[in-house]
């Protein structure tokens, strides 16, 4: 119930007072206002008792300062980055944003840890590795929708399918998903699907722009186009920036898996560098915008042009792959002998149209944009009708991270900057 002796006079309370509960996914099953209208009363479930509670004593009797729960799981390279990120901005985003976000759990694949009030940052990996429990994903997640918290947001930083099986029953729970995970949205399509439903059914955010081109805003403005009405004519793009930062450096005069290990070690491939070379990891991409500009396919669409020998391919381990690859080296030297011969470079490139989407590596010269490429760079070309003869392009880093996680971090700040206060 809520009562105050202005309410009547006060526009938008009961706008509040239901947005407020609407947005945290709390159903109210009767409304009554008495007569005197100084007062607001709603029924709610008794399982959303105290969140509901929770919520409207932050959007009315708190200060300004919204806050976020946030509920991480894999703390590796960039979990790990943006765990650093926000505990560099925490008190920027509160005294300049009036936003606080609150990290009640956190989880890798060997311990886990709850706390409802709130985790240091600048020492919660040690003092998970400490005095966590041992790590259960599926606990995890059931903990997770029981403490029903107001305002929740599930970090999935992994690139494992193993926390995508429970998205669908996050969402259920209106708890908000942000990942540079690309399993979901690449795996089936009727599952793609499902999880946009649930979205907007639940009105909790999916957001996964870190999926396609680490911090870079390709999905954003991509559906930006689509909404103001623009009509994709075709997407070419350089989506990977380990395969971006290979053939950046590759010549006839190196090694190429000196080339590949040199980036491994710096942390742009996936932890197993045949998931960048055989071009999986740019096909996940190009399916997801493809999905986005409103293609239904599946995997088998994509036409995907294998590079790797199947010796490479078939090798058991990382470092047997390692070992393959480098008997192959007069095979990618001939390769890039041929494109330097022609007055070209090697690109990977990914072409999406309404026909098609494809994977494969190309020569490209001075003409193309994707000739003057360097280092990690990621480059998308969005041919439309409205930028048919200059395409608009999004161009920048598209590995990393840091680039990565702070990407992570701006979605999750938009959803703060979303909360009703």
């Amino acid at each position: 119930m809520l009562v105050g002796s202005q309410m009547k006079k006060t526009t938008g309370i009961s706008g509040r007072l239901f947005q407020a509960l609407g947005k945290n996914g709390i159903n109210v099953f009767a409304i009554a206002q008495g007569s005197s209208e100084l007062n607001i009363s709603v029924v709610v479930s008794k399982d959303d008792e105290a969140k509901a509670i929770s919520v409207l004593h932050q959007a009315f009797f708190t200060s300004d300062t919204k806050t976020v729960n946030l509920f991480f799981v894999g703390i590796g390279l960039i979990g790990s980055t943006l765990l650093e990120q926000i505990e560099q901005q925490s008190a920027y985003l509160k005294d300049k944003m009036s936003l606080e976000l609150r990290m009640v759990a956190l989880s890798n694949s060997r311990k886990m840890m709850f706390d409802a009030d709130g985790m240091n940052y600048n020492n919660c990996i040690d003092h998970l590795n400490e005095n966590g429990e041992v790590a259960n994903l599926p606990a995890f997640f059931e903990r997770m929708i029981e403490m029903n918290l107001a305002n929740s947001i599930l970090v999935d930083c992994t690139a494992s399918a193993k926390p995508v099986e429970y998205y669908e029953e996050v969402l259920k729970n209106s708890i908000s998903i942000v990942t540079p995970n690309k399993i979901a949205n690449s795996g089936s399509y009727a599952d793609y699907e499902k999880l946009d439903y649930l979205s907007k059914k639940h009105n909790a955010s999916f957001l996964y722009e870190t999926t396609v081109g680490a911090g870079l805003p390709v999905i954003s403005t991509l559906k930006d186009l689509l909404k103001s009405g623009d009509q994709i004519i075709e997407i070419e793009a350089v989506l990977s920036g380990s395969l971006s930062f290979i053939f950046n450096n590759f010549n006839d005069q190196v090694n190429f898996v000196d080339v590949v290990k040199a980036t491994q070690e710096k942390g742009y491939t996936e932890p197993d560098p045949r998931i960048d070379l055989s071009g999986t990891d740019v096909a996940r991409k190009a399916l997801i915008l493809g999905r986005e500009i409103g293609l239904k396919v599946e995997k088998s669409f994509i036409d995907i042009e294998n590079i790797l020998p199947q010796s490479c391919i078939d090798a058991v381990s990382v470092d047997d792959f390692m070992e393959e690859l480098a008997k192959h080296n007069d095979y990618f030297t001939e390769k890039c002998k041929t494109a330097t011969k022609n007055g070209k470079v090697l690109r990977m490139l990914a072409s999406i149209s309404s026909q098609s989407i494809s994977v494969g590596l190309k020569e490209v010269g001075p003409e193309s944009p994707f000739y003057n490429l360097s280092g990690s760079d990621n480059m998308i070309v969005f041919k439309t009708n409205r930028y048919k003869e200059r395409p608009l392009v999004v161009k920048g880093p598209g590995a990393g991270a840091a680039v990565t996680s702070a990407g992570v971090f701006a979605e999750i700040i938009g959803i703060g900057n979303q909360l009703v206060n």
